[in-house]
């Protein structure tokens, strides 16, 4: 095997990039529907630090207290094709699921899985096997079915009121902006990534604009859809701006978009799940067809993240009639977090 081969590949020339949407869609519920039943302590979620996707998860799970009830499984920032590791951990292993590879916990559930093996990604601890990937559905349960375990205080993340709006934010946030940048980065064709580029910045113009006037996505309070768009933005600078082509601005120079990122950074429960140094090794190290050098940037400065954003004048409540969730549980900290 070549080591292009063991690396993986991202890019297939001259086509455009497709998200492989496929998951494995069984839920944990309080009926039990799929046959998993909320039930605190019997899962682990996986989710590495460096991944927008499984960071919303880990987001999620801190502002609603779910810390007791759902265990953390943390992977290390860089993989190759076969699987997300647990070099973070001692010898390798996780500690709950005694794997040294995320591979085989989807091996337990199907043998030789033949899709990709994603974070985030929930294990049932006394099988040892994933129950689900479907990383959208994964924080709307959180917010739904796990409420008998939320903290007292938990902010309402998916407020049924609201749930059309947020849904519809949702679908052109994920397909212009969350994967939009994929769209551009993994693009196998001048014209796919321009096409892509395109409509990344069309879609971050009208956010922009959204935005200007209310302090949150939907509604006066954080939600589902806060969550998502900011993981993408928490990323912009350090790793789209360059390592993916998504150049017309940084986040930095688009105002109110700068604003609104740091309004939520600031928020506990967001910037203290960030990890800059994880995010930059994972992209520039694992996609290894886009910088094969495979060398890390330096840059940027983060320390901006920390400055002042202005965007309480707008009013909003950032938890609703709820309160901030506790500081990180020990060993769940961001060894890197800005300021720290």
């Amino acid at each position: 095997m070549s080591d292009q081969q063991a690396k993986g590949s991202y890019v297939e020339p001259g086509q455009e990039y497709t998200r492989d949407t496929n998951y494995i869609e069984d839920r944990i519920t309080r009926d039990a529907v799929d046959g998993w039943p909320v039930e605190a302590g019997r899962y682990r979620l996986v989710a590495a630090r460096a991944c927008p996707w499984a960071n919303r998860s880990v987001i999620s799970r801190r502002l609603l207290g779910l810390e007791d009830a759902i265990s953390l499984g943390l992977p290390g920032p860089t993989h190759d094709a076969r699987s997300w590791t647990f070099d973070l951990d001692p010898d390798g292993r996780d500690p709950v699921l005694g794997i040294e590879r995320l591979q085989e916990a989807f091996f337990a559930r199907t043998p030789d899985y033949p899709r990709g093996i994603t974070v985030p990604a929930i294990v049932d601890v006394p099988s040892g096997k994933v129950v689900t990937n479907d990383f959208p559905q994964i924080t709307l349960d959180f917010a739904t079915e796990w409420a008998a375990f939320h903290r007292e205080g938990a902010p309402d993340l998916y407020p049924e009121a609201l749930r059309g709006e947020i849904d519809e934010v949702n679908a052109v946030v994920f397909r212009d902006v969350n994967n939009g940048v994929y769209r551009a980065g993994f693009a196998g064709s001048q014209k796919s990534y321009e096409r892509a580029y395109r409509t990344l910045f069309e879609r971050l113009d009208w956010l922009s604009e959204r935005l200007s006037g209310q302090r949150y996505l939907v509604g006066d309070t954080i939600t589902e859809a806060d969550i998502r768009l900011f993981t993408t933005l928490a990323r912009f600078d350090a790793v789209y701006h360059g390592h993916f082509k998504c150049n017309r601005n940084k986040l930095t120079e688009m105002p109110v978009l700068w604003a609104y990122a740091r309004d939520l950074f600031q928020t506990p429960g967001f910037g203290d799940t960030i990890d800059f140094d994880q995010i930059k090794a994972h992209y520039y190290v694992v996609h290894s067809d886009i910088n094969p050098t495979g060398i890390v940037p330096v840059g940027p400065d983060a320390s901006g993240w920390l400055t002042e954003h202005g965007r309480e004048q707008l009013g909003g409540r950032p938890f609703g009639d709820g309160t901030p969730p506790a500081p990180p549980r020990p060993g769940e900290e961001v060894p890197s977090l800005v300021g720290a």
